[in-house]
């Protein structure tokens, strides 16, 4: 009976070419306009690294003097570093990283190649293992090399092709800032979408160009860059840090810290320490303000910073509600087009068609067109999306259909299709068929 009833839609379709055209049209865009900004708000809101966002975490301390303090305040976004390296050192955690964005200037010794400025992320040993940073060749650095201050770097491998010709870097050596430094190991195809561990910048796009250890780059003097924010400054603090506001003592938040914790038991252990920490600065006059601790995981972190844009999340509330006005069109049409082949069901009922028949039919009738219009809208997605990889944000190179949002169409599209064919596949199969005979 399916096919039959199949063949029957087609026909149906070949009679009403312009109704059936408008009917295709208006599901197309409805599912085109949707899925194009579900697919953006999939990708934006997606989990980075799921095989272990549930056992990341980032703590949050509050350092800051009590100027300015109103009860409920958000802790501090960062570390300081005297509070970075102390967790650091005290190891609650399995794993635990500090590490700031940064910028170096690169020395090439290839002929014809001028310097040039790279991305750069001082860090600690334990980055690699926790962040699954892949390693094309080498290897990462020790932590026994952190404490050496070595300097050692790991470049992405789009800088390596571009500085070594394709060549082996691995040992070769490379001038950072006026400093040679030995390249111990290149990373692989990596790229987080977005890049959780350090959401004060760019959240999105571009690799690790160099990676320095973080206690090189300070010996060093390399250049941290991202947000900071400092307090206090008054002639009882003590005397100035040689270092500035990047120095150990210095009253200013500036580094992101990441500890790895693998059980539930862990994170509550860890976070009654971040509170007794806490509580053991206030006591020793570092802390002012009422001891006030955070541990995000992953999403938590995400969700907390706002990671998916406000316009984005706009966007597909819109577009969900031009979906919906789609399809009121068209159970409007389907309904109209059904009626007018009153006559006919009338006869079909009185020659013994059931309603159940007769609404299976209809409802075939709708589901194909829907299917059509379903077809249609996966191709204005995908012109949707290319558009979107046209504009300039950050995020639109990572804007791509995946297995998910596919089976999310083909979803959309059975549903979008099954509800506006009830309604009128129902009125159809109301008919009387007794008037519709004695009105021929």
């Amino acid at each position: 009976m399916f096919a039959y009833y199949s063949r029957l839609a087609l026909r149906s379709f070949s009679r009403n070419k312009a109704l059936t055209a408008l009917m295709v049209l208006a599901i197309g865009l409805g599912i085109g306009a949707t899925m194009t900004t579900l697919t953006v708000f999939h990708v934006l809101s997606g989990d980075p690294i799921p095989h272990k966002s549930d056992r990341l975490f980032y703590p949050q301390l509050d350092p800051r003097s009590k100027a300015g303090y109103t009860p409920g305040d958000e802790p501090e976004w960062q570390l300081t570093r005297f509070d970075a390296e102390t967790l650091l050192e005290q190891k609650r955690g399995d794993r635990q990283a500090l590490m700031t964005a940064g910028g170096v200037a690169i020395e090439p010794d290839k002929q014809g190649l001028a310097p040039f400025s790279a991305s750069a992320r001082f860090t600690t040993a334990d980055f690699f293992p926790m962040f699954d940073v892949p390693m094309r060749a080498g290897r990462a650095w020790t932590a026994e090399e952190d404490r050496a201050r070595a300097r050692v770097v790991v470049i992405s491998s789009s800088l390596a092709d571009r500085l070594f010709d394709r060549g082996e870097a691995v040992g070769r050596s490379l001038r950072i800032d006026q400093h040679e430094m030995q390249v111990i190991g290149v990373t692989g195809d990596w790229n987080l979408a977005p890049r959780f561990y350090d959401v004060t910048g760019n959240s999105y796009g571009g690799d690790e160009e160099v990676l320095v250890p973080f206690w090189t780059s300070r010996e060093l003097s390399l250049s941290p860059s991202g947000n900071m924010n400092c307090w206090g400054g008054g002639d009882d603090d003590g005397p100035p840090d040689p270092e500035g506001n990047h120095g150990r003592n210095a009253n200013c938040s500036w580094l992101q810290y990441w500890v790895e914790l693998d059980s539930q038991d862990k994170v509550e252990a860890y976070r009654k320490y971040l509170a007794d920490y806490s509580e053991q600065q206030r006591a020793a006059g570092r802390f002012e303000r009422p001891t006030n601790v955070r541990l995000f995981d992953v999403m938590g972190w995400l969700d907390t910073n706002g990671v998916v844009p406000d316009d984005v999340r706009l966007q597909n509330w819109l577009a969900l509600g031009f979906l919906l006005v789609c399809l009121i069109n068209t159970v409007g049409l389907l309904l109209a087009k059904f009626m007018r082949r009153a006559s006919e069901i009338g006869v079909r009922r009185a020659l013994g068609a059931t309603r159940r028949a007769i609404f299976a039919q209809y409802l075939i009738e709708a589901a194909a067109i829907g299917f059509a219009g379903g077809v249609l809208g996966l191709a204005l997605s995908q012109l949707g999306l290319w558009a979107v990889r046209q504009q300039p944000v950050n995020y639109a190179e990572f804007i791509a259909f995946d297995t998910t949002m596919l089976l999310s169409a083909l979803g959309i599209t059975t549903a979008a299709s099954l509800l506006a064919g009830v309604l009128p596949a129902w009125r159809a199969c109301t008919v009387p068929p007794a008037i519709q005979l004695k009105s021929q």
